[in-house]
């Protein structure tokens, strides 16, 4: 009796199981613009370069521009810093 219980409870854990939701933001850019659509949901494109590019793209729609906060603005440098290799014990 406690397996067929067991196995029933577990199936409806599996079904109600609601699925994640993927990271909103994303993309190259450094700006976000975050449309607001119909119910209540939204959607976050993050391809512009400049403030002013994605706030002429939001004029007359339901949406704001916002940071990317997962924008990485770093750059590799061009020459890489030559390391001394560290010698291993017992050489």
């Amino acid at each position: 009796m406690r397996i067929p219980a067991l196995a029933i409870l577990t199936l409806l854990t599996v079904l109600s199981a609601v699925p994640a939701k993927a990271q909103t933001y994303g993309g190259n850019g450094p700006i976000c613009l975050e449309r607001y659509e119909w119910g209540g949901s939204r959607s976050i494109y993050c391809e512009y370069y400049s403030m002013a590019q994605c706030q002429a793209t939001a004029s007359g729609l339901p949406a704001m521009c916002v940071t990317n906060p997962y924008y990485s603005s770093a750059q590799m440098p061009r020459d890489p810093v030559h390391r001394q290799l560290r010698r291993g014990y017992g050489y």
